[in-house]
C-alpha cells in the first residue's frame, strides 16, 4: 500500500514529528497531510486506507476538522496559498489513531514511522508531567515563604 523507496530511511528526527503535533480541541493531534509526509505515502493514499477501514478509528482516534479550524490550522501548515480554498478537511489523528495508522497502512516503513511517532507524543507528555511537576513545587515553596521571595517567584515564572 506504500509506495517504497530505497534512497529514503525510515528514520525520521524527534523534533521534525513533534512540530507536526498540534492541539486541537483540547487534543495532541497530527493532520492526514503530515501523517503522509511522514509515512512517505500520498495523501489519498492515506485517507483511502483509512475510509476503508472506518471501524477502526472511532472519534477519540480520529475526526475531521471544521471548517473554521482547518482555516486556522491553515496558517501553522501553510500549504495553500493566501486566497486559495480549502478543498478538503483535514483529518487529526489523536495518538491512538496515529497507533491505529500501522495496521492500515501495514508495512515495515510505515510501523518504524510509528514507533517514532509515538515515541515523540510519549516525550511530549513526559516533558509536560515534568513542567506540571515544576509549577506545583514552585506554588507550593510560594505559598512557604513570605514576601521577601515573590519578587523571585515572579521572575521564576516570567523565565517560563
Amino acid at each position: 500500500m506504500t509506495k517504497k523507496s530505497k534512497n529514503v530511511s525510515p528514520f525520521i528526527a524527534q523534533e521534525t514529528v513533534e512540530k507536526r503535533i498540534y492541539l486541537i480541541r483540547n487534543k495532541r493531534v497530527m493532520l492526514d497531510r503530515d501523517l503522509s509526509i511522514l509515512y512517505n505515502v500520498k495523501l489519498k493514499v492515506l485517507n483511502q486506507a483509512v475510509k476503508r477501514n472506518l471501524e477502526r478509528f472511532p472519534e477519540d482516534f480520529m475526526f475531521q476538522l471544521a471548517k473554521d479550524e482547518a482555516e486556522r490550522s491553515r496558517s501553522q501548515i501553510v500549504t495553500l496559498k493566501q486566497g486559495e480554498n480549502i478543498k478538503y478537511r483535514p483529518y487529526a489523528f489523536t495518538e491512538p489513531g496515529v497507533a491505529m495508522l500501522s495496521s492500515v497502512l501495514n508495512s515495515r516503513e510505515a510501523i518504524q514511522v510509528n514507533i517514532q511517532i509515538i515515541r515523540a507524543f510519549i516525550r511530549m507528555r513526559e516533558v509536560q508531567t515534568a513542567h506540571m511537576d515544576l509549577w506545583l513545587k514552585i506554588d507550593a515553596l510560594e505559598k512557604k515563604y513570605d514576601q521577601q521571595f515573590q519578587v523571585v517567584f515572579k521572575a521564576i515564572k516570567k523565565s517560563c
